[in-house]
């Protein structure tokens, strides 16, 4: 059994993305392109992490359509549906290893996303004894929800708390509080997060759920506890602004 990490007390992981593989982006960009809009990163940018309402709000601007949010957020998720049929929900490979690496270093986990609790009961519901006290927290209404998880779910110091996510934005809000973070972007061929993390300067960047081994998630323990992920500790540029060439 390895010794438990002398710093952390809890990693926060994302479900999907992370756990789950990623049914958001292919199907975003399907419908911004086929509505004559133009899928660049910084229209993911302001898509990802967003209230649900408020991602509406900017998919509408992306591919200049008049419907309402509510309305393109009814569309949505027709089309969601219909995606699904082809391209199910799958768990990624690593996901329970890392859940069980986690819970051997000693840290308590959490799954949180903008999804209800039902989407992480059916997809993530036989790996729920690897998760502590609400098991799962919907995001939807307070995003990206590091502050409301750290702070309100389980009372943590911001240093002592580990995110785990694949969207640049939470790692921007992790920077400005302080929250160690490790960016595990999607593998989606028209993505922009990898080259979004890596702008901002990210710590650290994986490509897959096994690079985050016991000697990294040491390595980030011992950063946290000497004050590398304070927010002087180094995002060296925002991200707002940082359209990249039309996909």
């Amino acid at each position: 059994m390895p010794a438990p990490l002398p710093h952390l007390r809890l990693a926060a992981v994302n479900i999907d993305g992370v756990l789950l593989n990623d049914t958001f982006s292919p199907l975003i960009r399907q419908m911004v392109l086929e509505r004559g809009g133009q899928y660049t990163a910084e229209v993911e940018y302001k898509l990802f992490s967003q209230s649900q309402l408020v991602a509406a709000r900017a998919f509408a601007e992306a591919a200049q359509v008049t419907l309402s949010p509510q309305e393109l957020l009814e569309t949505y998720l027709q089309e969601r549906e219909r995606y699904l049929a082809h391209t199910p929900v799958r768990v990624l490979e690593g996901a329970a290893d890392l859940l069980a690496l986690l819970r051997g270093l000693g840290l308590r986990t959490v799954c949180y996303g903008g999804l209800e609790r039902a989407h992480f009961e059916r997809h993530l519901g036989h790996l729920a004894h690897f998760f502590d006290g609400p098991g799962y927290v919907c995001t939807d209404r307070f995003r990206p929800g590091i502050r409301e998880i750290t702070r309100e779910v389980f009372r943590l110091p911001y240093d002592r708390v580990l995110f785990i996510d694949d969207v640049a934005r939470v790692a921007e809000e992790a920077h400005r509080l302080g929250v160690p973070f490790i960016g595990r972007p999607g593998d989606f061929e028209h993505g922009h997060q990898h080259t979004l993390m890596r702008r901002i300067g990210v710590r650290h960047v994986v490509r897959g759920l096994r690079e985050i081994d016991g000697a990294l998630l040491r390595r980030v323990d011992g950063e946290a506890a000497a004050g590398a992920f304070a927010p002087h500790g180094g995002l060296v540029a925002g991200i707002t602004g940082a359209g990249a060439a039309h996909v």
